[in-house]
Formats: structure tokens, C-alpha cells, sequence
């Protein structure tokens, strides 16, 4: 299964923040600490706030922190929150794709399959277990 860009962003930003989780980072110096737009890393943080994931504040002195610690937040858990029920072949669209196979074909149930076997491996890792203990940001 592939992650969309956006998702790899957020995993990105959560690795980052993780690192000093009492600080307020500022999507500016993230974006660049990423070499990201700030437009494209603001929705990405906006979108990790609605999870529950982040905590924003708005104003002077304002940014974005975890709003739980690091071993609290899986990998499943954000790439769920992001990228919802992504419709990995044609037949997995909410409206039922167009494929000319889907009476006959036994695919989408093996997709279905194979897609639930990744996310459950990835609840099975945290952010704070994805970061190197040597490598500060």
C-alpha cells in the first residue's frame, strides 16, 4: 500500500515534534526544517489537530505541539486519520468503481485483507518508537 504525500508529511512532522514535546514548533520553521510548502504543511497540521493528534494555538507565541505523548500516538492510528478508507483499486471507491469484473472477482476481498494486515502492523508502532535516540532535529 501506498501513503500519500500528505500522510508522509504529518508522519514527518509528528518524528519531528516528538523530539521535545514540551515546545511549540510554528509550521514556518517545520516547513523548512522538512523542505515542505507552509500552505501544504499547514493543512496537514489542521487536519492532525481534527484527529486529536496535535494541539494548535493561535496567536503571538502561537505553533502546534503533540497533544499526547509519543508511545501514545501509532503509526496506524495517524495513517487511519489521514487517509481514511482510500480506495486502493477501482471497486474499493464509496461508489462501487467502475469495474466490469466486480461480480466475478475475488480481488477485492484479498485487498481488503491485506489492507486491514498493514494497518494492523503499523498500530503496533508508535511515533516514539520511529525516531533515532542519536539524531536530534
Amino acid at each position: 500500500m501506498r501513503l500519500t504525500k500528505f500522510t508522509d508529511i504529518a508522519l514527518r512532522v509528528l518524528m519531528v515534534s516528538a523530539h521535545d514535546v514540551n515546545r511549540t514548533y510554528t509550521a514556518d520553521e517545520i516547513a523548512r526544517e522538512l523542505k515542505v510548502s507552509q500552505n501544504h504543511l499547514t493543512k496537514v497540521i489542521r487536519d492532525l489537530a481534527k484527529t486529536g493528534i496535535l494541539k494548535t494555538q493561535r496567536g503571538s507565541g502561537g505553533g502546534f505541539r503533540l497533544a499526547r505523548a509519543p508511545h501514545q500516538i501509532t503509526l496506524g492510528e495517524v495513517v487511519r486519520g489521514l487517509e481514511g478508507d482510500s480506495a486502493i483499486v477501482e471497486c474499493f471507491r464509496p461508489d462501487g468503481g467502475d469495474c466490469s469484473l466486480t461480480p466475478h472477482c475475488r480481488l477485492k476481498g484479498r485487498l481488503a485483507t491485506a489492507r486491514e494486515a498493514f494497518l494492523r502492523d503499523l498500530d503496533r508502532t508508535s511515533i516514539a518508537e520511529c525516531l533515532s535516540p542519536a539524531h536530534a532535529f
